[in-house]
């Protein structure tokens, strides 16, 4: 659906819910009826007509643009093949990364070795895959929702498996900022998601602040990833040393 068909969609909610007919909005335009309720049909509307029908609802356009954005679901998970699509060139999971930490075009291309052309291609793809909005002068609405998250044994997390885990591992994570935590117990399974609850807040939280931190010059900012997790899971070596379980 159109950028238009969609504030037309809205324009007809708000009419609805204020309970203006076509026959009230005509008498307002001074149009006929018949040409209120074609224009409507047809789902094209010029910028002038729909500031015209926001007069009457008494609303302005920026109201109009957020029940737009509101009405449209956001995505929680990719689909396998949109994930396949992401991981299938390493320039476009870079663009996909960098959009998902709400990076800016400029952002992008002056931090990594890609040009204004190939990151264009690529937020065009992005665009086409539904993971963005892509809007003039390379600006972007990001669609995904605030818990969406890749697929647990999909293409992008097994891509990360692969090329990704050994080498953020390696660190010796003693640096500012820095640490790793390994910690072992057994918890009733009602605590194992009330704690899951707490990784996810962690990492809404972590992702909050680097949005309130865009504002701050490069210099004051290092690039930070955190991984959080948590499974039912015993060491492979400390399996083979088990006991059978006594039934």
């Amino acid at each position: 659906m159109s950028s238009t068909q969609d504030l037309v969609a809205a324009l007809k909610a708000e009419l609805r819910a204020s309970g203006i007919t076509y026959a009230k909005l005509a008498r307002e335009l001074k149009l006929a009826e018949s040409s209120v309720k074609r224009i409507f049909a047809k789902g094209d509307m010029p910028l002038s007509r729909i500031d015209e029908v926001l007069a009457v609802l008494k609303m302005d356009f920026a109201e109009l643009a957020a029940r737009v954005v509101h009405a449209q679901p956001l995505v929680k998970e990719l689909t396998l093949a949109q994930e396949k699509a992401v991981v299938a060139d390493p320039k476009l999971l870079l663009v996909a990364i960098s959009v998902l930490s709400h990076w800016t075009f400029e952002q992008i291309t002056c931090s990594y070795r890609i040009s204004d052309a190939e990151c264009v291609a690529r937020l065009a793809v992005l665009d086409r895959l539904g993971i963005i909005e892509l809007r003039p002068l390379n600006r972007y609405r990001l669609k995904l929702d605030r818990t969406f998250r890749w697929r647990a044994q999909g293409p992008v997390m097994n891509y990360f498996r692969r090329h990704v885990v050994e080498d953020y591992f390696s660190g010796g994570f003693d640096g500012e900022g820095e640490t790793l935590l390994l910690v072992h117990g057994q918890v009733a399974r009602a605590q194992a998601a009330m704690f899951v609850e707490r990784v996810q807040r962690l990492a809404q939280d972590f992702a909050q602040q680097h949005l309130a931190d865009q504002k701050l010059p490069a210099a004051k900012k290092d690039g930070y990833t955190m991984v959080v997790g948590l499974r039912s899971w015993l060491f492979a070596a400390f399996r083979d040393l088990r006991r059978p379980a006594v039934t």
